[in-house]
Parts: C-alpha cells; structure tokens; sequence
C-alpha cells in the first residue's frame, strides 16, 4: 500500500474530481445563458460519510479518472443522470423562452466551487507533506 492509497487522500482527490465535474457544468449553464428552455443543472453534493468519496481498492477507473463501482456514482456526463438535477432557483423568474440561468447566481457558485477547490488542493498538499516529513523523505 502507498502513501497515497489513504482514505484521507483518497476522499480529497473525489472531493477534487467533484469540484471539477460541478465547475464543468456550472461552464455549461453560462454558456447555455440565452438557449430558449435550458434549465441549469448543479451535481449534488457528495455525503462525507458516503462510500463514494474514498475509492475503494481494485475499482475500476474511468476515462474522468474517478474510480467507479457502480454506474450511478459521482457520473460526469453532461446528460441528465441522477447526480445532474435540473433545479428553478428560488427568487427567480424563468424567462418567456423557458430559460432558468442566473448569470450572477452562477457565477457566484463558479467562484465559491473554485475557492472550495483550492482549500481541497491545498489540504492534499499538506497532507502529503506532512506524510513525507513523518517518513523521512524531506
């Protein structure tokens, strides 16, 4: 087993890959702002105690680089799958043409998602280190 195989390590890398798939969509709905009937989407927030968050040893990865042991896990695709849900965001109207996206409120998630990344990056960062530092390798 490597350093790198801790559920600790383990969770911040899907935490990562979570906050990098919800980016993507979050893209999609900015572009799709003027589309007539486009809904915005968001993923839904992984549960900490979720078996989904630490991947187990031996799963399957796939071609997003999470690891995967059931098809209906953290799934990436810009389709509607059971982690992408279409949601009317409260205060807001939806437009005559049927679109729902709020420039100001998705780009406020944009920049939350991205803050939230950089702490998930920076705790695996210094969780490595530390893990260095305790085995005499820095």
């Amino acid at each position: 087993m490597s350093l790198t195989d801790l559920p600790l390590l383990g969770m911040l890398r899907t935490r990562m890959h979570w906050h990098q798939a919800r980016q993507g969509l979050l893209a999609e709905n900015v572009a799709n702002a003027d589309m007539a009937g486009f809904r915005p989407r968001d993923l839904a927030e992984p549960s900490a105690g979720s078996a989904a968050l630490a991947a187990p040893l031996g799963a399957s990865v796939g071609g997003d680089g999470l690891a995967r042991t059931d098809s209906g896990h953290i799934g990436l695709s810009a389709s509607a799958g059971p982690n992408a849900d279409p949601r009317r965001f409260k205060g807001f109207e939806v437009r005559p043409s049927g679109n729902g996206v709020n420039l100001e409120e998705e780009m406020m998630k944009a920049g939350d998602n991205q803050a939230d990344y950089q702490l998930v990056a920076t705790l695996y960062q210094k969780s490595l280190d530390a893990l260095k530092i305790a085995v005499g390798k820095r």
